[in-house]
């Protein structure tokens, strides 16, 4: 792993905000209503406490809550601390969801696919508690308190997520996961109280906006039965694609999928709201609030952080 001086690091830090910045908008002027992840559910959870967010099971907003306060109660027990990072592994739905929430609640950073990228995760992090794939959450964390009385709260900038999907460590911030969930209900007019439904697993970024973030930001009712609402793979009212050197192709209810970018970066081939892109032969050039923290890896963001924008390769592994 290279060490890169204070100066270097500073100008791929400029670099990357540059990036993030589009035409005269840098991503601390654009208002969302939320100051972090663990305060989305929170805020919901003032006014609507009482509401079904999930029909099967039937989980009100402060069922949820109840859940998370548990959660971060239980991961302190395993010695889990603020700004720590913690696998989330592919569990029964929703225990992922709330482990997610959890792991926010308690001011640490979650990891997707972390399990065969163990060896990049321990020359880049430190500390790192594996959540076992056995894990079963509800029983596990039914012995601890409701209350939870977070010790440190992250700001928007800060990290929230790593994801290891494409074979690289992507950084994520709080402020990335709800910028690309409200450009994504901004584009399909997503109304409060409609039930939506996706059937991504626990493995992709875009699990965690579309899944995790999307229903409760938007109000949703989350429901596999009948929804107003279906965004997946395929049989969908919207197909999430990951294969973005077509989008140019893509039918007006396809959504480009490019974790580099949160998750969504484009509804058909029109940019979601605050980000710009150009295609190339092979690659894809990005601007906007979505686009990720950086890479793990320094040398990375080095080379494909530049002319104030972020270059992602179509040929990169998934």
């Amino acid at each position: 792993m290279m060490n890169f001086s204070s100066k270097q690091a500073n100008i791929i830090n400029r670099n990357i905000y540059n990036a993030q910045c589009i035409g005269n908008v840098e991503p601390i002027e654009f208002m969302i209503p939320y100051p972090s992840m663990r305060s989305l559910i929170e805020g919901q959870n003032i006014k609507y406490a009482e509401q079904i967010i999930i029909k099967e099971p039937r989980i009100t907003n402060l069922g949820f809550y109840n859940y998370i306060q548990q959660t971060a109660n239980w991961l302190e027990s395993l010695g889990a601390k603020p700004k720590q990072t913690i696998t989330i592994p592919q569990l029964d739905f929703p225990q992922s969801e709330i482990l997610l929430y959890g792991v926010w609640q308690l001011g640490a950073v979650g990891i997707l696919q972390a399990d065969v990228h163990k060896s990049e995760i321990t020359n880049y992090l430190n500390k790192t508690i594996f959540i076992p794939d056995e894990t079963n959450l509800l029983r596990d964390i039914k012995p601890f308190s409701k209350n939870y009385n977070p010790k440190y709260k992250p700001n928007l900038s800060e990290e929230a997520l790593i994801t290891f999907e494409t074979g690289i460590g992507i950084k994520l911030s709080h402020y990335n996961l709800l910028v690309n969930a409200n450009s994504i209900q901004k584009a399909l007019n997503i109304e409060s109280r409609k039930n939506i439904y996706c059937n991504l697993i626990p493995n992709t970024s875009a699990w965690a906006v579309f899944k995790a973030v999307l229903p409760i930001y938007s109000g949703c009712i989350f429901s596999i039965k009948n929804p107003d609402i279906n965004i997946g793979t395929e049989n969908c009212d919207y197909t999430l694609r990951f294969d973005i050197n077509e989008i140019p192709n893509f039918a007006s209810n396809d959504i480009a999928i490019c974790p580099e970018n949160t998750a969504a970066i484009s509804i058909g081939s029109n940019p979601i709201h605050l980000t710009d892109l150009i295609l190339d032969k092979d690659k894809i050039k990005i601007k906007g609030h979505s686009i990720m923290m950086g890479y793990l890896d320094d040398k990375l963001n080095e080379s494909y952080f530049k002319d104030n924008s972020l270059y992602v390769l179509f040929n990169r592994d998934r």
